[in-house]
C-alpha cells in the first residue's frame, strides 16, 4: 500500500501540528483536531480546534475556521477566529475577518470587512 507523504505530523510545546506539504493540492473540506499549518493549496473550507498557519507560497480558496488564524500566502474566503487574525505583509487575503483582535501588517493586500469584538474605553462610549 502507497504512504502519501502531504501531510506529516510535528510536536510542539502545545501539542501536535499536522502539515500540509508544499505541492500538495486538496480539493475538499479539511476538519482536525489540533494545529495546522499549511504549505500547499487547498479548494475547500477548513476547520481546526488549534491554530490555523497559511504559509508564504500557499493558497486557500474557502471559509476557515480555528482558534487563531495566520496567514501569510493567499486566502479567498472568510475566516472566523475564537482569537487574533494576523495578516502578514506577505498576504493576499479577500473576504471577512472575524476574531477577537485582527491585524494586519504593512505592505499587505486586503480586500474585504474586518468584525472584530472588543470594549470601548469607558471614556469614548460617553
Amino acid at each position: 500500500m502507497a504512504r502519501s507523504t502531504a501531510t506529516s505530523a510535528n510536536v510542539t510545546r502545545e501539542g501536535m501540528e499536522s502539515v500540509l506539504a508544499r505541492g500538495t493540492r486538496v480539493r475538499g473540506r479539511i476538519r482536525g483536531d489540533g494545529d495546522l499549518r499549511i504549505e500547499g493549496n487547498i479548494e475547500g473550507d477548513v476547520a481546526v480546534s488549534g491554530d490555523l498557519t497559511i504559509d508564504d507560497g500557499a493558497a486557500v480558496k474557502g471559509d476557515v475556521q480555528a482558534a487563531s488564524v495566520t496567514v501569510g500566502g493567499e486566502l479567498s474566503g472568510d475566516v472566523t477566529a475564537r482569537g487574533a487574525v494576523v495578516i502578514r505583509a506577505t498576504a493576499r487575503v479577500a473576504g471577512t475577518m472575524g476574531g477577537s483582535e485582527v491585524s494586519l501588517e504593512e505592505g499587505a493586500s486586503f480586500d474585504g470587512r474586518i468584525e472584530a469584538d472588543f470594549d470601548l474605553p469607558l471614556e469614548l462610549t460617553r
